[in-house]
């Protein structure tokens, strides 16, 4: 694989304060990536950086193969972003929603009904997004991430305040995107979810990456410092009941 972000030297300072201080990591082209971190740790700020919303203090980003400071606008034509709250045009359904993104990207090739079928939505299709539930919501917002049919897709904590089947179904279909060659960055508080989804995960803490790896060897390494729990880990946990008792299915 190749690199599609390559991120070196980032720095950015709020006056005496710095938020993200000195770091280098890249991201393989298809892969999940996720970014993980305290409140604080320096994640958002450095995916405003990459997304172009934020200007460094010094440093460099490229993706895919474009400066992200001095071509801000081509890289925002190859990316997607899903935010965790998003605020969209009142009385237009879901459809006509699509239609002002595409017009947006000037794209006349879109389909919004193949889109909310991508996202399991087509029943809602004429539906405004205030009649929609919590998981509909973060569906259709990567909906809306995707109308470009962009080579990156950001992720900001897209399960938060998410019952466990719509948690679940969101991963499949984090999953289903991935799996047709586009790569996916992703922020959570989740670490069941980082450790399901992410091919790689960089840990951020007062600004600084202190370890990037697969889950694997990042648990591994872990292990191998001595660590052990009070209490051996179960083969099942309390979301895995409430599932099986539940069923999988989606309830909206």
């Amino acid at each position: 694989m190749s690199a599609i972000i390559e991120v070196k030297n980032l720095v950015k300072k709020y006056g005496d304060f710095t938020a993200v201080d000195d770091i280098s990591f890249s991201v393989e082209q298809g892969e999940t990536f996720g970014i993980l971190g305290p409140n604080g740790a320096g994640k958002t700020t450095t995916l405003e950086m990459i997304e172009g919303l934020k200007r460094p203090t010094s440093g460099t980003i490229a993706l895919d193969g474009k400066d992200v400071v001095r071509e801000t606008d081509a890289v925002k034509s190859v990316i997607g972003v899903q935010l965790q709250a998003s605020t969209f045009f009142e009385s237009l359904n879901l459809v006509e929603l699509l239609d002002v993104f595409a017009a947006l990207y000037n794209r006349t090739d879109v389909d919004p009904m193949a889109l909310l079928a991508e996202v399991e939505l087509t029943d809602k299709a004429k539906n405004e997004v205030k009649e929609l539930s919590g998981g509909q919501k973060q569906r259709f917002s990567i909906a809306v991430g995707l109308v470009n049919d962009p080579k990156v897709l950001f992720l900001d904590e897209p399960t938060t305040g998410l019952d466990p089947q719509a948690r679940r179904h969101l991963w499949e279909l984090v999953k289903q995107i991935k799996a047709k060659g586009k790569t996916v960055i992703l922020t959570t508080h989740y670490m069941d979810e980082a450790e399901v989804l992410c091919d790689r995960i960089a840990i951020m803490d007062h600004g600084k990456v202190i370890a990037l790896e697969t889950p694997n060897q990042l648990i591994k390494n872990l292990l191998a410092s001595g660590f052990s729990k009070p209490v051996l880990q179960q083969e099942a946990n309390l979301e895995d009941v409430f599932l099986q008792m539940t069923g999988h299915a989606l309830r909206e």
